[in-house]
């Protein structure tokens, strides 16, 4: 793919990116329907955040993701990369409804340490192409090694 072809298509590519994570984001929202009962009943640590506080960072994050995968493919991204980052928005997708719907607590802990090395691979075959695509993954990385550190806490004291 030559930069022109890049350029004439990265509008919709971007279209792309945006609806693909927009999925994962909607299907997070609709597993979690019951979010704030599941999370309202739960031992926590001091250190979890509110409910509120949720969609806020979500909706920020969401949007870095899917710049994040943009940008890598506009720098002529390849496969592998794309391949990782397509499986962090499958696991991404797969915690929501094991938590909240299933309350498979320790499967959903499984679900987002694999989350946490996808990411962690996702920003290293990034930053080989787009240092900006790379850094965009951190705050995502960040926010869910506190969710795992989180969702560990929650196995521990329920």
């Amino acid at each position: 793919m030559t930069t022109t072809t890049a350029g004439h298509r990265a509008p919709l590519a971007l279209a792309g990116f945006v609806a693909a994570v927009a999925v994962v984001a909607v299907a997070g929202a609709l597993a979690s329907s019951n979010a704030r009962e599941v999370y309202g009943s739960l031992d926590l640590p001091g250190w979890a955040p509110p409910p509120w506080l949720f969609g806020p960072v979500w909706t920020v994050l969401y949007l870095m993701i899917a710049v994040s995968g943009w940008l890598y493919w506009r720098a002529g991204g390849d496969r592998r990369g794309l391949t990782v980052y397509g499986v962090g928005l499958l696991l991404n997708l797969a915690w929501t409804p094991l938590f909240f719907a299933a309350g498979a607590y320790e499967v959903a802990l499984a679900d987002i340490v694999l989350l946490d090395v996808a990411v962690v691979v996702s920003i290293m075959l990034f930053a080989r192409r787009s240092r900006v695509a790379a850094w965009l993954q951190v705050p995502y990385l960040l926010w869910i090694l506190y969710a795992s550190a989180l969702t560990a806490s929650i196995i521990r004291l329920n």
